[in-house]
């Protein structure tokens, strides 16, 4: 079991010194609340966050690895391309639309969205389905936080997600014009609202950088990193269970759970091991669940877990 709460923290591996000032930068006025961690440095110095919720017993990948080793087609498909390329998304003003079988439909401005709500830290594993990994702190908040807003009607099962779609400031759109986009992602309602299912507004104590999905961004830890939708602006409660971008593409390869699970493999490589970013060439055994079944195995019970659904 490699989950544990309320022990390790950012700051008990940054440099103390380094943790402090930037805190002291960032913590600032609590009144002005999360909506205040969007679009940058200049809001961020007004946030005020929690300590650690979730954290787990391996080192936390560094900021430049995590934030240069990126899968977001959006912006090309080198690891190095959303760096390069993800600054010309203009993230301020944003608005999420909520829709579907919820009782609260609307356009919701980003300070809207967030309003009254308490960020926190936590520290995940993030497990790619291309057999790498990287231990992340993020800031965000639980994703049941906004369905229970939104007020989820008893005929809702799943939960859709939309990526932004903007050719005009995404290159990656523009180069690959036969690409499904707009990118979409779902969950299962019962997934979606499990406390480990988050939307990160942040990462390392500070604002999520573009490449990374900003302003909203989903947070699986126990499923395969692409579920993870970034730069989110729809989210739709459904009855049916909707449709997923790599299930489009390759149905055969990627399922709708795409649960981690180091004893099915990839048709094309194992998912036994994993190499770790910034480690090196070290690599590791891969643990069930991305080491998160004691939490969501329960979600699951019945189900073949070495079967593509």
């Amino acid at each position: 079991m490699t989950l544990f709460r309320g022990n390790i923290k950012y700051s008990d591996i940054t440099a103390k010194a380094d943790f402090l000032n930037r805190r002291q930068i960032i913590a600032g006025a609590a009144g002005l609340g999360a909506a205040s961690f969007v679009g940058g440095a200049v809001q961020a110095q007004n946030l005020e966050y929690s300590t650690t919720d979730y954290a787990v017993n391996a080192d936390i990948t560094p900021k430049k690895d995590a934030t240069s080793f990126n899968n977001f087609y959006e912006f090309g498909t080198g690891k190095n391309d959303p760096k390069d390329n993800a600054s010309r998304m203009k993230i301020d003003p944003w608005a999420v639309e909520i829709s579907g079988l919820v009782d609260n439909p609307g356009n919701y401005s980003l300070e809207d969205l967030l309003s009254g709500i308490a960020l926190e830290e936590r520290i995940y594993r993030f497990r790619c389905v291309e057999a790498w990994s990287m231990v992340v702190p993020w800031i965000g908040f639980s994703l049941s936080d906004i369905l229970k807003r939104a007020g989820v009607q008893s005929s809702a099962k799943y939960v859709a997600f939309q990526t932004l779609n903007r050719p005009s400031e995404m290159i990656g759109i523009k180069r690959n014009p036969k690409f499904p986009w707009p990118y979409v992602e779902g969950l299962r309602l019962d997934e979606a609202m499990n406390p480990l299912s988050m939307i990160a507004t942040g990462m390392y104590g500070e604002s999520l950088p573009n490449q990374n999905g900003a302003p909203l961004r989903l947070v699986v830890p126990w499923k395969y990193g692409f579920k993870s939708i970034k730069s989110i602006v729809k989210i739709t409660l459904t009855e049916t269970q909707p449709q997923t971008t790599w299930n489009i593409l390759a149905p055969k390869e990627y399922g709708f759970y795409s649960n981690v699970n180091p004893s099915f493999d990839h048709p094309r490589w194992s998912q036994a091991r994993e190499r770790i970013i910034g480690g090196g060439i070290f690599k590791r055994d891969t643990p069930m669940f991305n080491g998160y079944g004691e939490e969501v195995a329960n979600l699951y019970a019945g189900m073949d877990l070495n079967k593509n659904y």
